[in-house]
């Protein structure tokens, strides 16, 4: 599934096709939607932003297109007069002044009102999206001691939508490698100082990825990396998809474990619980 980073730069994508531009056509695969696709011709489309993993299309009128991509979701940017080449099924096609954006596959898709957003069931369980709100690192390494969240392994917080909006796993095992933290660790067993470094990766990792189309690696490591004929896959990351090789940081082997049902790397010398 992709992570917010992934899902910030296709909202900026389909931004730059019909941003600002006034809606010629609307198509809804859903009944419920389509009923409303009419009122939408000819209204412009503000902007188009994201809460974590979700999609939201904002028009003039105040009313907010949600979608979520879930595992099979994409959007497709295409001239209105050539369709894609897909056999996926189309959910939802916007077009406006001779552009289109089309998105298959999806199920997840409502259309709200401004005001009543906040009521939308996922929405409502979200923390702070770090892509798309104004979030300050005192702001996380605050949620960190939040009574909900300070006895919980960081492996499974850090997957946590209400924690940090966005967060998935590669994410995870970067952010944690980074803040040299256990899987197991849990806030409560930090120090200050620590809580504080953790807050930080988890702000500088996830905009690095934005930034870098999903490369969280640093460039000396990357270098390393392709010295030794590892595919993209795995010089993007410092730890993720990394296991059985060395550690970049201090040569250990990386390791694999299961978190939550999902894998998590990690290095056995770098993360050490020390809790």
């Amino acid at each position: 599934m992709p992570e917010g980073p992934e899902i910030r730069r296709a909202a900026d994508r389909i931004e730059r096709q019909i941003g600002g531009r006034v809606i010629d056509d609307v198509w809804f695969a859903f009944p419920e939607l389509a009923e409303q696709a009419a009122s939408l011709i000819g209204m412009r489309v503000l902007r188009v932003d994201t809460r974590g993993k979700a999609m939201l299309i904002r028009f003039a009128d105040q009313r907010v297109l949600y979608s979520h991509n879930q595992l099979y979701g994409v959007w497709k940017l295409h001239k209105e007069d050539k369709l894609p080449s897909t056999r996926r099924s189309l959910r939802v096609r916007i077009s406006t002044e001779g552009r289109c954006a089309s998105l298959f596959s999806a199920s997840d898709i409502s259309l709200w009102h401004e005001d009543n957003l906040t009521e939308h069931p996922f929405l409502s369980r979200l923390g702070p999206d770090l892509l798309s709100q104004e979030v300050t690192l005192l702001q996380v390494q605050q949620r960190l001691s939040l009574k909900q969240f300070h006895r919980r392994s960081l492996g499974a917080l850090l997957l946590d939508q209400g924690f940090v909006a966005g967060l998935g796993n590669y994410l995870r095992s970067e952010i944690l490698f980074f803040a040299h933290c256990h899987p197991k660790q849990r806030p409560v067993d930090l120090t200050e100082q620590q809580r504080q470094q953790l807050a930080a990766q988890i702000i500088e990792t996830t905009l690095q990825a934005y930034q870098q189309a999903g490369v969280t690696n640093t460039k000396p490591w990357i270098e390393q990396a392709i010295a030794a004929g590892e595919p993209r896959r795995q010089w993007r990351f410092s730890v993720f998809e990394r296991a059985g090789l060395s550690c970049h940081r201090c040569g250990s082997v990386i390791e694999r474990m299961m978190v939550g049902s999902r894998r998590l790397y990690w290095c056995p010398s770098c993360q050490i619980n020390a809790s």
